[in-house]
């Protein structure tokens, strides 16, 4: 319908935002995701510790089988377990209660160890071949063990886990549940642990590396021999602080405790046999 001349158009449109407006609705939306993100990581460490060890084990009976797959059982990976359960002797027993500890061997050429939700330890051929003596393995193993003891590797999952969840209220779909077990095993491949969870998890393989053989020889060898050779690409050097640092923090350990050093016991031949 054509208006009369000289009468205005009625719009019913609205005025689209100005330039300030969408600063702003911007500046809210991304203060929402820092928000949730901060939330996830407050509460993947609040709330790791009420997680029950059956539900932990339920998770584990989605992530192990992916390693297990990869895994070779062998006289490597028998010995392997002799010494975990050697080390498993001296946990108090609030860490071993409801446990079943195991090794996994990957014969793979990847430098790393890690500790998997359902109590298993994953270690690839390529540390072994980095590790001379027992001694200095049975402290990656207790290492290891001490993030099952501070639960380390639950948190990485937890926020994992949390942040999806919460950028989904915000965004809507942010992935099934499929994508998120998906990304937990990278998660898991290379987390991060801070400064304070490795010397926590150095502490308690300290500890048990003296229960063990009466002193810590070979606690600091394998970090020391690393440092002296990091190069780009091992995957240890994702998931862990440099390794100078760590032996400055075991060897500042080992002299707070007092700590002796013995003679160093050398790999059991099923290792050695097998690198």
């Amino acid at each position: 319908m054509e208006l009369p001349p000289g009468t205005a158009a009625y719009s019913d449109k609205t005025p689209p935002p100005s330039h300030h407006q969408l600063l702003v609705l911007l500046g809210l939306f991304l203060a929402g995701i820092a928000i949730a993100i901060a939330i996830a990581f407050w509460l993947a460490g609040a709330l790791v510790w009420f997680i029950p060890t059956r539900v932990e084990q339920q998770l584990g009976r989605a992530i192990v089988p992916i390693y297990a797959a990869q895994a070779e059982v062998s006289a490597t990976q028998a010995t392997l377990n002799q010494l975990l359960d050697r080390l498993e002797t001296y946990l108090p027993a609030a860490q071993t209660n409801g446990r079943n500890y195991q090794v996994l061997y990957v014969p793979d050429q990847t430098v790393n160890a890690l500790a998997i939700p359902g109590d298993h330890i994953i270690i690839y051929q390529g540390l072994l071949a980095e590790v001379a003596s027992e001694n200095e393995l049975m402290m990656v193993l207790g290492h290891e063990l001490g993030h099952f003891a501070n639960r380390d590797h639950l948190r990485g999952l937890s926020r994992q886990v949390l942040i999806r969840l919460s950028l989904s209220s915000l965004l809507g779909d942010f992935g099934s549940w499929g994508s998120i077990a998906s990304a937990s095993i990278s998660t898991l491949s290379t987390a991060q642990f801070s400064q304070q969870q490795e010397q926590h998890a150095d502490r308690l393989g300290l500890t048990l590396l003296n229960q063990v053989y009466g002193h810590v020889a070979g606690a600091t060898d394998f970090f020391d021999r690393l440092s002296r050779s990091e190069r780009p690409g091992l995957a240890i050097l994702a998931s862990h602080p440099p390794s100078k640092k760590r032996v400055r923090n075991l060897e500042r350990l080992i002299a707070q405790q007092g700590y002796r050093v013995g003679d160093k016991a050398p790999l059991p031949n099923a290792l050695r046999s097998n690198l």
